[in-house]
């Protein structure tokens, strides 16, 4: 008998130790029950975390020099693709979404399993991604005033973005542009900020809608088609002496915060996730170095509870030259409030320098958990913990008819008639569908890469068929009736226009796509041979001028010459919205959301400005009724 005890003894001993072994589980894996409140889990994750894993945390690296080992050996908080990075020219979303979870996969193996955040610069629908849908840019949406359509068209994005697996978008840039000399303008809604403000809309559309009785500032991201959204640049990007990109915005704190906050407000109170400071900076003070706005305002006064993302590289940027004191670069970057850094390529430089620095105590470890609990309440609030890896069922959004139908209404939106007609009582909008020979012309007439602009499949942009979509030639053509000759010539002699008795032209140019720096210009014209195409067609037939820009452009030489005049901003992909409105299937209303000058040496100009002296002022577009069938 006894020995049967000591049997039933050692029995329950067992089940015992296996109750608190279980119990021991269960309390180690507490971070990632999803039951438990956030902020529980925060502080669970966060007590079993070496300072090597939360400034891994802090760190975002390229997908060129990323990879699953990579990833595993520094517990890499975030990947991107900057602007062209992509598994493979044409990727299919197959092909991304493969990428990330391999990615993934590398967090996943580690100690604690964090997943990672993916990013991209999605900022005109998924844009870096062959057959994505591209919609028009900001400089285009601010026009329609339309909160709900821009809610959609963030909607629509999200599905695309998440179609290739990624979980985070770059946008939207809610930058008040007040100088078109900037090459960044057309990622600004408008010079106004009451219409950036009505813009942020765009953020639930990217999100979710925030759910009633949310803490504010508490990030939100609702299920698995919506994405973390990034309102950027914070602050006063688009402010800067003359118009220079990464320059210095050289106002008083009224003006300043009176433009160019606004939408932060609003993006703060829609529970944006992430906010990107600005390589620029305020009154000689680089944003990637002011902890006046970003700690001081924009986490304690505005109650911010996402995280603060560099920009690319941005705190190299701190020193000029940049990259020259690279301690001081991240001290000032750290103290400044950012929890994010986008250190592309020279990540392991970054780890080591803020490792040093934090155990050294030039830096404080309670600003390296500031930072890091950010980060994981974005993550876990997004139910990456819950769901790591990215499937193939959302594939089939990207470049869906629906979106393709959501751009082509945000299109037709977008669209300000300046002029209609040598005088009032002749108008030439909307044309006849119905003609017996009609002139194409111009060299943005059959041109995806040109109508589509910067930020598409490659960071500057592309001149060709870089994309699925519809030119404004080939719209013309589906448009017409069966009985119209389209004749298409790029850039035709005044000769042959004339000798060819054509009913009426449509002349398409405009600006070259740029980017960032690259767009930064000092004369606004249009390049040739935009300008002689203008002359040669409209000084014989009959014409309208579209005007694909990312702003406006020097216009008053050419004024006498044209019939009617249609600014189209940067459209994507879906020019048949273009010619939707030109034949009169729908009619003109949009009113500009930037003032249309006469003279660059009028710059900067705005409405309110007392030398206000505009060719078409803010608020102004022509409109015309659909043409009944």
């Amino acid at each position: 008998m006894g020995v049967k005890n000591m049997g039933k003894a050692s029995v329950l001993l067992i089940m015992v130790i296996c109750c608190w072994i279980s119990m021991a589980e269960a309390e180690y894996f507490k971070y990632k029950d999803p039951k438990k409140p956030i902020g529980v889990r925060i502080k669970d994750l966060m007590k079993r975390m070496t300072l090597e894993e939360k400034i891994g945390q802090m760190t975002q690296i390229d997908k060129k020099v990323a990879s699953n080992e990579v990833i595993n050996k520094y517990f890499i908080g975030s990947v991107l693709s900057g602007g062209g990075s992509v598994p493979a020219k044409q990727a299919s979303p197959k092909t991304w979404v493969d990428m990330v979870n391999d990615y993934q996969k590398g967090s996943l193996s580690t100690r604690l399993g964090i997943p990672l955040i993916y990013g991209i610069d999605a900022v005109h629908g998924h844009n870096n991604v062959y057959k994505a849908t591209i919609f028009p840019h900001n400089v285009g949406l601010g026009v329609t005033r339309d909160p709900v359509l821009v809610k959609k068209i963030g909607a629509a994005t999200a599905r695309e973005v998440r179609a290739t697996g990624i979980q985070y978008a770059f946008a939207p840039c809610i930058a008040v542009c007040r100088d078109p000399r900037w090459g960044r303008c057309y990622e600004s809604y408008s010079e106004d900020p009451k219409i950036v403000k009505l813009m942020t809309e765009i953020i639930p559309g990217l999100q979710g809608e925030i759910p009633a009785g949310s803490r504010k500032g508490v990030p939100f991201v609702g299920g698995p088609d919506k994405v973390a959204a990034c309102a950027k640049h914070y602050l006063g990007d688009g402010g800067t002496h003359l118009g220079t990109n990464e320059g210095n915005t050289i106002v008083d704190a009224k003006e300043f915060f009176s433009i160019h906050m606004p939408a932060y407000y609003d993006a703060v109170i829609k529970g944006v996730a992430t906010i990107m400071t600005s390589y620029s900076s305020w009154n000689g003070v680089k944003m990637h170095a002011n902890r006046f706005l970003v700690t001081d305002f924009l986490k304690n006064r505005l109650k911010f509870k996402g995280f603060v993302i560099s920009d690319w590289q941005g705190i190299d940027r701190i020193t000029t030259p940049e990259h020259t004191n690279y301690t001081y670069s991240i001290i000032a970057g750290m103290n400044a409030g950012i929890d994010m850094f986008m250190v592309p390529y020279n990540y392991t430089e970054f780890i080591d320098g803020l490792t040093y620095l934090v155990k050294n105590r030039f830096i404080p470890t309670s600003r390296v958990d500031d930072a890091v609990k950010r980060i994981l309440r974005v993550k876990f609030s997004m139910g990456l913990f819950e769901k790591p890896l990215a499937d193939y069922s959302m594939a089939k959004y990207l470049g869906s008819q629906e979106h393709r139908d959501l751009a082509r209404e945000a299109v037709r939106k977008t669209l300000v008639l300046l002029k209609n007609g040598k005088s009032l009582k002749t108008p030439l909008l909307p044309l006849p569908k119905q003609a017996s020979k009609i002139l194409v012309a111009g060299s943005h007439a059959d041109n995806i890469g040109y109508q589509c602009g910067g930020w598409t499949i490659e960071w500057q942009g592309l001149s060709g068929d870089i994309t699925d979509g519809t030119t404004i030639l080939s719209a013309v053509k589906k448009t017409v009736g069966p009985k119209t000759q389209v004749v298409y010539n790029e850039n035709p002699s005044d000769s042959f226009v004339k000798s060819n008795k054509f009913d009426y032209a449509i002349v398409v140019v405009g600006e070259h796509p740029y980017a960032e720096t690259f767009g930064d210009s000092k004369n606004l014209t249009i390049p040739e041979p935009g300008p002689s195409t203008i002359n040669n067609v409209c000084g014989s037939v009959k014409c309208v001028v579209v005007v694909i820009s990312g702003r406006p452009v020097v216009i008053q030489p050419y004024l006498k010459t044209i019939d009617a005049l249609v600014a189209a901003w940067l459209p994507g992909s879906e020019g048949q919205g273009v010619t939707d409105v030109l034949f009169g299937d729908y009619g003109f209303t949009g009113k500009l959301a930037r003032t249309w000058f006469k003279s660059v040496n009028q710059l900067p100009m705005n409405v309110g400005d007392a030398h206000y002296d505009p060719l078409y002022p803010f608020g102004f577009g022509l409109t015309t009724k659909p043409r009944k069938n």
